[in-house]
């Protein structure tokens, strides 16, 4: 009996980890799978399809078939991950035995960091303020901030990324470091492909 269980949950798990499934899953939890599949369609137009639908899949309810709400969803998901990623790399500075120029990368990194938050916060309220937008010209000039928000934060995690490079900053602090930050920023970049894909829909 006890074997049987085991080889159900391998199984189980085994059939989760499929994008097919997932959409099932989804479904029968009272999830749109038309959402599902909006948004898996969705995915493929951006640089990493894959970290994009997975990260994003989970708010179908919320987002439905909505372009905006989609845009949205990947930005506030993605502050997310800038603040955890802000938190891991200040924690670093207080670890003993560090490199001067270790300190110092680190502690521009989460400068660096702490912008690229405020500037995903700014680009969330100008993709709020599309929805509401009275014309043309008023959604374009919102979009226009968002844009220019999200690909700011871009530069940024790109530049934290940069304090690190050498030979001389080689070890565990780089790997971990910049880890942290790929993954931002290709959250951040699946963000800017679908507020780009929101405005075309415009």
């Amino acid at each position: 009996m006890a074997k049987q269980q085991i080889f159900y949950v391998l199984f189980l798990f085994f059939l989760s980890t499929t994008e097919f499934t997932t959409a099932s899953s989804a479904a029968a939890t009272g999830t749109s799978k038309r959402a599902v599949n909006f948004i898996q369609a969705s995915c493929k137009a951006t640089t990493y399809p894959t970290e994009c639908f997975s990260s994003l899949s989970g708010y179908a309810n919320s987002i439905q078939t909505s372009p905006r709400r989609l845009a949205e969803t990947a930005l506030t998901v993605t502050v997310s991950q800038a603040q955890s990623t802000k938190l891991f790399v200040s924690r670093l500075a207080r670890f003993k035995g560090l490199k001067k120029r270790e300190v110092q990368a680190i502690r521009d990194c989460a400068e660096e960091i702490n912008d690229t938050v405020d500037r995903l916060t700014k680009s969330i309220r100008e993709v709020k303020m599309c929805g509401s937008a009275k014309g043309h010209d008023q959604f374009w000039f919102h979009m226009s901030n968002a844009q220019t928000w999200t690909s700011a934060a871009l530069t940024n995690a790109n530049t934290c990324s940069d304090g690190f490079a050498g030979r001389v900053m080689d070890g565990r602090i780089k790997d971990s470091v910049r880890a942290r930050i790929v993954n931002l920023g290709r959250g951040t970049s699946n963000a800017l492909a679908l507020i780009n894909a929101f405005a075309k829909k415009y």
